[in-house]
């Protein structure tokens, strides 16, 4: 059953010879790695003027224009940097291999780490964000917020799982549906008020106003910094497009750049124009787009604005979803995260990473109830740490390689770190007692498991390792165990008799073993076995705690049992294979625990003897079983 539900929402499987046909060009690339950039015009404008208006009133939208132009130069800044690491780096990895081959193992698990938060963060405010705008305008759902949020994560999950090439065609089109509705809201909004429309006066506004203090500006600042997360997603995944990849990972990053100019200084402009007031639980974009279309024949535009923005604001997480997996295949491969990150799945995409990534963002808006303003707090530092990182890296590789253009290429990259450390900085500050506290924590603690992960497979690799002087002396015919056989047997039936047989065809010294719980249980199955006219002793121990492996390992060392040094004990296990997937909950199972605890001794082999059972229907219906 499990089976087929996968096949119905996952589809069917992929060869390895598919992989070409499932990346992507310029088309599809820019909405699928850029939307999370793209969409943080819904909100980062917001978050900027709920920082400022309790504080200085009507004087937050000037402020507004001079912090959008400062995130703008900013992300031309990142977009000119981000180039040079597709450039130098067109494997992926982005920040991750930058500062790990250029600042040493430290830097790069740093950035790998903070990159990693950062994209689970993308998820649980990037849908959060879209579920606020839908309940803004439909405000039954608020109570539902939660609920509504995780649905869109495990429907982002399963999209994903289906591939790359299928998930740009679902995810692409609306966030091309709501660059159009916003580049029309916002040319609608200049026309109306060129036609000689007055705005009317903001609502709510407070009566008496502080000063503006720098540290004022500062926390608005790092708000609207959420607006350049997602340019290093397009680095990360450089391999997820087509040859020439670096050319059109480049295309993506330069029109992601013009699309934010148009769209974050556009809006920006517009919500000081139209005096918004995103109180809590009022997203400025619907707002704006209800000033603006409201009471004119393009009603209908709120409600395309409103759903797009919703879509958008949910399908950003997406970006996450693009570079995540790929950013955590990369790593695992390096040793630094559970080897089952770097897979493949069905469907060519890393399925782990991108189970691993919906499962803790729905974490996240659970324990913070979806809140945006909750959880923006913690958003933004940790990819500006990577920022940071990537960009100190660059700059020390064209420090040190001096090839032709480095110094321009170390100025481009050197402006980037300088500017991205400060941003740290303030982001740290400014956001301390809001969240920010929790990231400054969680990264050292993560980079810490990430160590103690390749720690692991270090020691694992030693101890499996083979010297070339080990491989030319091996000599298999040295290499022979004595093999002694002991079958575990609950009953005398059909599965315990294969099992038997079979261990005849290995070895000559066989014991038969039963743990029983009572003397009456012993004396069942000795009549019984003794039924069968076997040369194959029976073993049968008395359990006065019910334990069925103990007792087993106390005979294997006992004298009784002759075992010897050098001695390989394999131990068979009947096993019997139910037809339908609830009939295993129908059964005890002990099997695996059986097995779990007696892998534990290195001596011992485990072998299971499978039986599978028939359908209930087919045998009930039939004489042979009578």
């Amino acid at each position: 059953m499990f089976k087929k539900i996968r096949r119905i929402l996952v589809g069917k499987p992929l060869k390895n010879e598919a992989l070409q046909d499932q990346k992507m060009g310029v088309l599809w690339g820019l909405p699928i790695l850029s939307s999370d950039a793209i969409s943080s015009v819904a909100y980062a404008g917001q978050e900027v003027l709920m920082v400022l208006i309790p504080s200085v009133g009507m004087l937050a939208f000037r402020q507004l224009s001079y912090i959008s132009i400062a995130i703008i130069c900013l992300l031309m800044i990142l977009m000119l940097s981000y180039r040079q690491v597709i450039d130098s780096y067109p494997n992926g990895g982005g920040a991750y291999v930058v500062a790990k081959e250029n600042l040493g193992i430290l830097a790069g698990v740093t950035a790998g780490a903070a990159l990693s938060v950062d994209y689970v963060m993308t998820v649980a405010v990037s849908i959060s964000s879209g579920v606020e705008q839908f309940t803004t305008a439909f405000k039954g759902f608020k109570p539902y917020s939660v609920i509504i949020a995780v649905a869109m994560v495990l429907l982002l999950m399963l999209g994903n799982l289906r591939g790359i090439r299928e998930s740009s065609r679902v995810f692409g089109i609306p966030a091309y549906a709501f660059i159009m509705g916003i580049v029309v809201m916002i040319a609608a909004g200049f026309a109306k008020v060129a036609g000689g429309y007055v705005p009317p006066p903001a609502q709510d506004m407070p009566d008496v106003v502080k000063p503006l203090t720098l540290m004022l500006v500062l926390t608005a600042f790092s708000n609207g910094c959420a607006a350049v997360t997602g340019v290093e997603a397009v680095s990360n995944a450089v391999p997820n497009f087509k040859n020439p990849s670096t050319k059109y990972a480049k295309r993506v990053l330069l029109l992601l750049s013009m699309v934010i100019l148009v769209l974050f200084g556009g809006s920006s402009v517009i919500a000081n124009i139209y005096h918004v007031n995103p109180s809590h639980g009022n997203a400025m974009l619907v707002v704006i787009a209800g000033e603006i279309f409201h009471n004119t024949k393009f009603d209908f535009m709120f409600y395309y604005i409103t759903a797009t923005t919703f879509i958008i604001l949910v399908l950003a997480a997406n970006t996450a979803y693009s570079g995540f997996p790929m950013l955590i295949s990369i790593m695992a491969k390096d040793g630094y995260a559970p080897k089952q990150l770097s897979m493949r799945g069905d469907r060519l995409s890393y399925d782990n990473g991108i189970i691993l990534l919906s499962v803790l963002a729905s974490v996240l808006m659970i324990a913070f109830k979806a809140d945006v303003s909750k959880l923006i707090g913690l958003y933004a530092i940790g990819v500006f740490i990577s920022f940071t990182l990537s960009q100190t890296g660059m700059f020390i590789k064209w420090k040190g390689s001096k090839e032709k253009g480095w110094k321009h290429k170390a100025v481009i990259n050197g402006t980037g770190a300088v500017v991205s450390g400060i941003v740290v900085i303030i982001i740290a500050f400014t956001k301390f007692r809001e969240g920010a506290w929790l990231v400054v924590i969680l990264i050292p603690i993560l980079i810490s498991l990430i160590f103690k992960v390749k720690k692991h497979y270090e020691a694992v690799s030693k101890q499996l390792r083979l010297k070339p002087e080990e491989i030319a002396n091996f000599d298999i015919s040295k290499a022979v165990y004595t093999n002694r056989v002991i079958v575990p047997i609950e009953s005398i039936n059909r599965s315990s008799l294969r099992a038997l047989r079979y261990a005849k065809t290995i070895s000559d010294n066989i014991t038969a073993f039963s743990v029983v719980i009572s003397e009456e249980d012993a004396k069942k199955i000795k009549e019984k076995y003794n039924a069968l006219n076997m040369d194959v002793p029976l073993v049968v121990k008395y359990s006065p705690f019910r334990k069925v492996v103990d007792p087993m390992l106390k005979f294997i060392d006992s004298a009784e049992y002759d075992y010897q040094s050098g001695d390989m004990i394999t131990v068979i296990l009947p096993q019997f294979s139910v037809k339908k997937w609830w009939h295993r909950f129908l059964h005890n199972n002990t099997r695996y625990y059986v097995e779990k605890e007696l892998l534990k001794h290195k001596h011992i082999v485990v072998s299971v003897m499978p039986l599978q059972l028939r359908d209930d229907d087919f045998v009930l219906n039939s004489h042979k079983y009578d």
